[in-house]
């Protein structure tokens, strides 16, 4: 018999995120310019899993991966960041884990710092 994942209790979603959701505007040559703009707030659970390595301009970048434990949103996609405070995660997956349409478990990798100019 299998069993449903552990719900995280409702006292520990409490982490503030803000849904940002993308758009994309013709940059004139062909291609797209893609900005996000915050939406909704959304309360959750963040715990960590561990850690991915991605190759980005000819170096390789350690990225940590979370999932954060979100209520059910009707429209939560990949396309779509999350941010808490300054931190910033891009959503990698998106699921529901017992099926019940209660809860959505997000896998995220934790985009590093922008840099200031």
């Amino acid at each position: 018999m299998a069993t449903t994942p552990r719900r995280p209790p409702i006292g520990a979603r409490r982490r503030r995120f803000v849904l940002e959701l993308p758009i994309e505007e013709p940059d004139g040559f062909g291609g797209v310019l893609r900005r996000y703009v915050a939406g909704p707030v959304l309360w959750g659970a963040i715990s960590p899993v561990g850690a991915v390595a991605r190759e980005a301009g000819g170096r390789t970048d350690t990225l940590a991966t979370h999932r954060i434990t979100l209520r059910a949103q009707p429209s939560l996609s990949p396309a779509m960041r999350l941010t808490a405070g300054p931190r910033r995660f891009a959503i990698r997956v998106v699921g529901d884990p017992d099926a019940a349409g209660r809860d959505l478990v997000c896998q995220v990798e934790e985009l590093p710092p922008e840099a200031k100019a």
